[in-house]
Formats: C-alpha cells, structure tokens, sequence
C-alpha cells in the first residue's frame, strides 16, 4: 500500500472526531474505510464520530454484534468489528463483501479479511503517540490521493 496522504497526529479525542467529521463529505456509497491499530489506539471512536456526523443516532460498538448498519440520508452505513472471527469466510457470511459495493463500510481489524481486503479500500492505521494518537493513510487506490489533497487540518 502506498501512503495518500500526509500522516496527522491527533493530540486528542476532541481532534479524532473532527478528523472523521472532516471526511464525511468526500464519502458515500461503495467507499470502504479499513481501520487499524492496536486495542485502544482509537479505531472505534473514530467511525462513532464519522457515523454520528452522518445519522442522529447512539453508536454502540460492533464487537459483539461483529456489525451495525445505520441509514444515512443518501447510503447505508455498515460499521464491522472483525476481532472476534477467526477466518476471512466468517466475514463473507456477514454479507460484508455485497456491502463493500453498496454502502459505507467502517471495518475494524480488516486483516480478518485476508484475501477478500478490498483493493479500493483507503486504510487509516491508528498508532498511539503520547496521550494521542497518529493516523496513517495508506491506500492502493490513487483515486484517494485526489479525495483527500484538498483534507484541512483537523
């Protein structure tokens, strides 16, 4: 994978939410979004902040429901924590990869993908730094690098 874009360090919570606030308009349908990192590191307060700026609703996380969809005004939304699978074919059963195409997809642990790891995918791979954290954009798709040139600050 190739990096899309500048690396951001996060200091905050406050500035991971405003960093997945600030994507919300270059997203919709059949865009996947590939979250990575350590327990902790911030993956899951991420997509909460992306999908509440899109649908007026309480966000638990996925991980024991493994998905939670929401209905946004334009798309779906598929919110998928893979942690718990042991096999890329558990994920296929979740209907994910149909999802992949027709919806927004937020995928927690996608190495649990394997195989099936969408090429158009764009990474984000959270690391923590001090009391905050860093996030790398990591894509092998170059339509990102378009999308996401014109990305403010957070």
């Amino acid at each position: 994978m190739k990096t899309v874009h500048p690396s951001l360090v996060l200091p905050d919570p406050d500035a991971t939410l405003r960093l997945a606030q600030s994507l919300v308009p270059k997203l919709g349908a059949g865009d996947v979004l590939l979250l990575e990192g350590e327990i902790g590191a911030g993956k899951t307060h991420f997509a909460r902040g992306l999908i509440q700026a899109l649908v007026d609703e309480d966000v638990p996380s996925p991980t024991f429901t493994l998905v939670q969809t929401y209905d946004a005004p334009d798309f779906e939304i598929w919110h998928a924590d893979l942690y718990r699978l042991s096999h890329p074919d558990e994920a296929l059963e979740l209907g994910l990869t149909e999802a992949f195409d027709t919806a927004l997809c937020l995928v927690e642990w996608p190495e649990k993908l394997g195989s099936d790891r969408p090429k158009k995918a764009l990474t984000l791979r959270f690391s923590p730094v001090g009391d905050g954290r860093e996030v790398q954009f990591l894509s092998d798709n170059s339509d990102w690098v378009a999308r996401l040139k014109e990305h403010t600050d957070v």
